[in-house]
């Protein structure tokens, strides 16, 4: 990569092979596009059962948000099992449930396996930022000991105030099966193992045109074009850019995270526990340790990346850590996160020989691992896990192809004020 770099991750990753640019035309049984975990892990297991797979990659590895992100890993969805219960009722809720734990299982796998050094670390806490939140995460902790999940816990606010390192919060989960990586190491691991596994993967190879016919179907790129049985697209929030049909069903915000120097002697006050941290705002704070550096995600965008991040990040940090002071922030990037409306991921397919998969909506990490795993299986016409998330009912954004941005972007607004209040 050429340039200084952008993010701590450029930074601290280990080397990266370079890898060719696809070029004339090539026949394979399977084609995914996507170059971060979801179409990563969908080429490891396409390869592993034997498919000539091609992976097509726009830019770099993990050059989006797989690695990019807060390197968070999460128990569960964004929506609590009571009410996916309500919403979808008990045994498609279960069912869910077990897909998204055995996600982190498999996240743990793959590392073991392949011997990712990706510097994985086990606890994430869930920080409540009010009373109300509290009883809440209170509530839906209960809840998972209904389903068999012991290894999360609430804490009061002096054991949370001791483990973080601040007075901030009235009280806070811990959750041991929970944890954090190096999102881009992981990402270039995850992409060894693939080709590894006898996958090939083309970077700087942007799909352009998705063509279908009764006997195969093509992904037209610049230089060349991918002939296939199947396609299995894994662009998350640039999803709606190759399939627009799945336009209006996803939106992405900019999340902003920064890292400061190394901590020095305020190492040991500052996260002494070394979790993993995510508070329970709508636009949440979330943080983590790492090379004895604190990093750092607060405020969101949709419309716009401020030119100084730092400076846009600086306050929230100082609120949570006021003991930082006037610590140099060395680093400060921005990641894509693709959301959805009902915050569920979207799984489907478009004909007969089109899957996708993506809308992780922040908690991708493990999840987007499965996401891989199911696309790859559904290949295979195994359908069963993939149609446990395809059968989630997707819903559009209002708006339109005009409106839409707006119309989230004052939402993304009216949740910052309900997280005031």
């Amino acid at each position: 990569m050429n340039g200084p770099p952008q993010t701590y991750y450029d930074a601290s990753a280990a080397r990266a092979p370079e890898r060719p640019r696809l070029s004339g035309n090539v026949r394979v049984d399977i084609c995914v596009i996507g170059g971060g975990y979801t179409g990563l892990s969908a080429a490891l297991h396409l390869a592993r059962r034997g498919a000539h797979v091609v992976l097509l990659e726009a830019g770099e590895i993990g050059a989006g948000a797989s690695g990019r992100n807060g390197g968070q890993i999460h128990t569960g969805l964004r929506k609590d099992q009571a009410e996916l219960e309500r919403w979808l009722g008990k045994e498609h809720a279960r069912d869910l449930w077990r897909l998204t734990d055995d996600s982190k299982a498999l996240l743990r796998e793959l590392i073991a396996t392949h011997g990712i050094e990706c510097a994985l670390k086990d606890g994430l806490v869930i920080a409540a930022h009010n009373e109300t939140a509290a009883r809440a995460l209170t509530a839906d902790t209960r809840h998972l000991w209904s389903y068999g999940y012991t290894k999360a816990r609430m804490m009061d606010a002096r054991e949370t105030g001791e483990m973080l390192g601040t007075p901030m919060y009235p009280a806070a989960r811990f959750d041991a099966g929970g944890g954090h990586l190096h999102p881009l190491n992981f990402a270039r691991g995850l992409a060894a193992a693939a080709e590894s596994a006898g996958a090939t993967l083309f970077e700087h190879s942007r799909a352009g045109v998705i063509e279908q016919s009764k006997t195969d179907i093509r992904v037209i790129c610049e230089n060349g074009t991918v002939i296939a049985d199947r396609v299995l697209v894994a662009c998350d929030a640039f999803t709606g850019a190759l399939l627009p049909e799945i336009a209006p069903y996803i939106a992405h915000v900019e999340s902003f995270i920064v890292a400061t120097a190394p901590l020095g002697d305020l190492d040991a006050q500052i996260l002494p526990c070394d979790a993993a941290v995510a508070d329970t705002r709508h636009v949440l704070d979330y943080y983590r340790k790492a090379d004895g550096r604190l990093l750092f995600a607060g405020r969101e965008a949709y419309f716009s990346v401020p030119k100084d991040i730092a400076r846009l990040v600086r306050p929230r940090m100082k609120r949570v850590f006021p003991a930082l002071g006037d610590i140099p922030i060395e680093y400060a990037w921005s990641g894509t996160v693709g959301i959805t409306r009902t915050r569920m991921p979207h799984f489907g397919r478009i004909g007969a020989r089109v899957l996708f998969g993506y809308g992780y909506s922040g908690q991708g990490v493990a999840l987007s691992l499965m996401g891989g795993k199911l696309l790859a299986e559904a290949a295979f016409d195994n359908n069963e896990g993939f149609d446990v998330f395809a059968r989630v009912p997707a819903q559009k954004f209002p708006g339109g192809a005009i409106l839409r941005k707006p119309l989230v972007a004052a939402a993304l607004t009216w949740f910052k004020l309900v997280d005031r209040f």
